[in-house]
């Protein structure tokens, strides 16, 4: 009888392997499909690859193995956890822009000077809430500088509403070239 053929292999071996290897088609089947959707298409490919061999390779062993009932539920738990480690390392990586819009009810100067000062783009625009007028304040931010973008935010209006959306692409405008310079000054980088 050959290890191949025992028990342990069949039935706590194998469910292991699925169910990592799972996880691991999974995770870069979510990355994949969030690099396609912010625009990184030529990474998505060899992810899509890499992706799809796991995944032959874990059918198989279930195929081949066909009886092994603890398989099934491995490849399942296997795919569940792919999908939240996939979008735990996408969060980690932080890859995209976004698009702040900030509406303040008073004194948008002391922001928009705040957010230049960290050399970020800022643009204005009055209107008109329900309590009466407002400014809406617009900056364009790379997602691994969110974190430093609401904190200077919430420092200077606490109570601000904050909507974030994602960018695909961006042509023109001010960002810092660098969130770790090493006094923390940023110094912007105007694109043309």
């Amino acid at each position: 009888m050959s290890i191949l053929d025992s028990t342990l292999y069949i039935y706590v071996i194998i469910p292991l392997l699925v169910f990592f290897a799972r996880v691991a088609d999974v995770s870069l089947g979510t990355l994949r499909i969030i690099f396609i959707s912010r625009g990184k298409r030529n990474l998505a490919p060899i992810l899509g690859f890499v992706e799809v061999f796991i995944w032959i390779t874990v059918v198989s062993q279930i195929v081949s193995h066909a009886h092994n009932i603890v398989a099934y539920p491995a490849y399942a738990a296997g795919f569940a956890a792919g999908n939240f480690v996939g979008m735990y390392i996408e969060d980690r990586l932080a890859i995209g822009t976004q698009i702040l819009c900030v509406i303040i009810q008073n004194d948008a100067d002391t922001l928009t000077q705040n957010l230049h000062s960290a050399g970020y783009g800022v643009t204005c625009v009055n209107g008109q809430g329900t309590t009466g007028p407002v400014t809406l304040v617009y900056t364009v931010v790379k997602r691994k500088d969110m974190a430093m973008v609401i904190n200077i935010i919430h420092q200077t209006h606490p109570n601000a509403f904050i909507t974030i959306e994602d960018l695909r692409s961006t042509q023109a405008g001010v960002f810092p070239t660098s969130s770790t310079a090493e006094n923390g000054q940023f110094f912007p980088r105007k694109f043309k």
